[in-house]
């Protein structure tokens, strides 16, 4: 639709690809700006090469993650400091840099957007142990509503999507273990393409969604309903699953 996107994450060549395949189809324009947003200097520094190219800034869209696995009783101190810091400090930190660009684009009739991307996990219990990773889902939730409770009167809108189970580098591990077992729990019988996730996003950033506000949008085929661990059968130990999901990260 014309639109010109920044994207941006810790690993260049990522950058480089989506920005590579979003500029083939065309018409609009994707950037690739690399950046550690597990930094806070980064997040600041992002901001700062958008400035030099932008005037305004119309959508933000806080959609960088991480996860830890482990059981209860072997989970580490530094799970909880990398997966709470990326997942919900680092949000309010890039959402507090870019606030004055997010300005300069919002009127009362067509406000600037920030879309944060949760998790259906929280929203519920997740069958799997990743005590950090629902724990920072669910404050992230509440901090987007925190926002759009505080900030609205700037004319920015903050809403939350909260998707299911999605191919990714994240769930990779995930659906390749148990991806039968995820189907057989999904009304639809599929995972979730990002077809379904880029559609949510542009209800939110268009005229329809211009009235939406502080709202957390389930994107996961009923699959909030799924917090029995054992309709999820292993076929590899849960150790041996938990050291080949980390190595995704």
């Amino acid at each position: 639709n014309g639109a010109t996107v920044y994207i941006s994450s810790r690993s260049v060549n990522a950058c480089d690809q989506v920005a590579k395949e979003l500029n083939a189809k065309g018409p609009g324009k994707a950037i690739s700006l690399p950046a550690d947003l597990q930094q806070l200097n980064e997040c600041k520094r992002l901001v700062d090469e958008i400035a030099k190219r932008e005037g305004k800034l119309h959508v933000l869209v806080n959609n960088a993650g991480a996860n830890w696995g482990a059981s209860f009783d072997k989970y580490p101190e530094e799970a909880f400091e990398k997966v709470m810091n990326l997942n919900l400090k680092r949000v309010f930190s890039l959402t507090q840099a870019a606030l004055p660009l997010l300005e300069k684009a919002s009127t009362q009739d067509d406000p600037a957007r920030v879309i944060n991307i949760g998790s259906v996990d929280g929203e519920r219990v997740p069958p799997l142990e990743t005590y950090a990773y629902p724990a920072s889902k669910a404050a992230l939730r509440h901090l987007t509503n925190v926002l759009a409770g505080n900030l609205s009167q700037r004319n920015i809108t903050f809403n939350t999507i909260a998707p299911g189970p999605f191919e990714s580098k994240m769930m990779a591990t995930t659906l390749k273990t148990f991806n039968k077992g995820f189907k057989d729990l999904i009304p639809l019988g599929r995972i979730g393409s990002p077809e379904d996730i880029a559609g949510t996003c542009i209800y939110l950033c268009g005229r329809a969604g211009a009235y939406t506000n502080g709202a957390t949008i389930s994107v996961d085929e009923r699959c909030i309903m799924l917090v029995d661990r054992s309709s999820l059968n292993f076929d590899i130990s849960e150790e041996q699953f938990v050291k080949k999901w980390l190595s995704n990260f």
